[in-house]
């Protein structure tokens, strides 16, 4: 049940979409430290999490049965 919940899901353009939003959560993250330890931390998680997404290949939204457009 696992490895089907982790198995991938979306292809080179939702991975690319994907990356880039890490980049946008983690460059957000930097600076938002800065304003708020605590909204740092959250970027900084979310930033991650959709990094390990773009580069396992899998979408957690999809993996839930969610469509998305990319």
């Amino acid at each position: 049940m696992m490895k089907v919940f982790f198995s991938r899901n979306i292809d080179n353009k939702g991975r690319l979409a994907r990356g880039l939003g890490a980049l946008a959560l983690l460059i957000g993250a930097g600076f938002g430290i800065a304003a708020s330890f605590w909204w740092g931390v959250v970027l900084l998680i979310l930033g991650l999490f959709v990094a390990f997404e773009a580069l396992r290949g899998w979408c957690f939204l999809r993996a839930c049965g969610i469509r998305t457009k990319l």
